[in-house]
C-alpha cells in the first residue's frame, strides 16, 4: 500500500476486500441489522474508492476504512432518525425491548472477518463484542455515543484517534464514552463478565443444543423444562416480546407444540450465531407436504442450562445458507 498519493485500482481492491468482512461486522454493531450492515459496507467501500486520493498514509489503510464506514453509518442513522417500537418499555426491562430490527449474525461469516486467532480482527469478533445483549444495548445509545464506545472499547482506538475520526474534541469523546459505559452497566446482565471470550460454542453448549433440538422435535415439554433455568428468559426482538421465567416460556410453548392447537411436526437444524449455539426451526402443518421455516433460536447457556433464548424470524435464513422450506 503506498504511503501517499493515488492508490491504483488493483492495490485498492486487494486491500479493501481484505477488510470487507471485518467492516461488515463493524457496521452490524452500528446498526444492529445484518441486512443494513451489508448495505453500509457497500456504501463505505464505494465512498472509499471515490476518495482514494485522500488516503495520505497518516494512518493504516484499515483505520482509514473504519473511519469511512463509521461515518457512513452515522449519516444513515441521522437520515433515518430515532427508531423504536411502539409501546416499548424502558431498556432496563430487557435490552432487546424496542429493538425490532435486531438480527443475528452467522458464525461462518464472523470467521471470515477474523481468519487469524490473533490480532485486531480477532478481538473485533470475540464473543463479548458480538453478544446479542451487547448489540441490543448499543442500539439504545445515541448514534455518536455508540460510535465512540465501539471505536474505543471494541476497535481499540485512542481518544485522540476517535476524536479525529468523528470530528469531536477529546473531552467530548471521553464524556460520551463515560455515559455509554454507564448505560451498558445498567442494562446488561450482571453476570456478563463471566460469559467468557470464547470464539465459538463450547462442547458443553453444543451438547445442550442437541438436547434442545431433540426435545423441540419431539414436542417434549418435560425435556425442555429440564434444560431451562428457573429464571430463564425468552425474547423476540421483532415483536418486542419478553417471557420471564421457565413457567412463562413453557406456557408460551405448550399450545404450539402439543394439543389440538399444535402447529404440526417440527424439524430443528443446529447452527451457530453471534458465537452462540442456535437452532433453525421448521414446521410442517397437517396436510402440508413441506416444512416451512418458523424462526431461529439463539441460546445463551450458563452452567449447562439455558439462561436465555433470543428468537428471530426466518427472513434471515439465506444469510445462514439455509432454505425457507424443506422437503421431508
Amino acid at each position: 500500500m503506498p504511503e501517499t498519493g493515488v492508490i491504483d485500482d488493483a492495490t485498492f481492491t486487494e486491500h479493501a476486500e481484505r477488510h470487507r468482512h471485518e467492516l461488515r461486522v463493524h457496521c452490524y454493531r452500528m446498526t444492529g441489522s445484518f441486512t443494513e450492515a451489508e448495505d453500509m459496507v457497500q456504501e463505505a467501500l464505494l465512498r472509499a474508492w471515490r476518495n482514494r486520493a485522500s488516503f495520505e498514509g497518516r494512518s493504516t489503510f484499515r483505520a482509514w476504512l473504519y473511519r469511512i464506514a463509521t461515518n457512513v453509518c452515522l449519516d444513515a442513522l441521522a437520515r433515518r432518525g430515532p427508531r423504536r417500537a411502539p409501546n416499548a418499555t424502558a431498556p432496563s426491562a430487557s435490552p432487546f425491548t424496542g429493538v425490532t430490527w435486531l438480527q443475528p449474525y452467522p458464525d461462518e461469516l464472523l470467521d471470515r472477518a477474523a481468519p487469524e486467532e490473533e490480532g485486531p480482527e480477532a478481538r473485533a469478533v470475540a464473543r463479548e463484542t458480538v453478544e446479542l445483549a451487547f448489540l441490543a444495548t448499543l442500539q439504545h445509545l445515541p448514534p455518536r455515543q455508540r460510535a465512540v464506545l465501539i471505536l474505543r472499547d471494541v476497535v481499540g482506538w485512542t481518544a485522540d484517534h476517535t476524536a479525529s475520526a468523528l470530528e469531536m474534541t477529546v473531552p467530548s469523546v471521553k464524556s460520551a464514552l463515560q455515559r455509554a459505559r454507564a448505560t451498558l452497566r445498567d442494562v446488561l446482565p450482571p453476570r456478563r463478565a463471566e460469559w467468557g471470550p470464547a470464539t465459538a460454542p463450547s462442547e458443553e453448549e453444543r451438547a445442550v443444543l442437541r438436547r434442545f433440538v431433540a426435545a423441540s422435535q419431539n414436542a417434549d415439554l418435560e425435556g425442555l423444562a429440564a434444560l431451562l433455568r428457573e429464571d430463564a428468559r425468552q425474547t423476540m426482538p421483532p415483536a418486542s416480546l419478553v417471557y420471564d421465567g421457565r413457567a412463562a416460556i413453557l406456557d408460551m410453548w405448550r399450545p404450539v407444540l402439543t394439543g389440538d392447537g399444535a402447529w404440526g411436526s417440527w424439524i430443528s437444524v443446529p447452527v451457530a450465531a453471534n458465537r452462540r449455539p442456535a437452532a433453525v426451526n421448521y414446521v410442517r402443518a397437517p396436510g402440508e407436504d413441506a416444512y416451512t421455516a418458523v424462526n431461529l433460536d439463539v441460546l445463551r447457556i450458563e452452567d449447562g442450562r439455558i439462561a436465555e433464548i433470543t428468537t428471530f424470524g426466518p427472513e434471515i435464513l439465506p444469510a445462514f445458507g439455509l432454505p425457507l422450506t424443506r422437503e421431508p
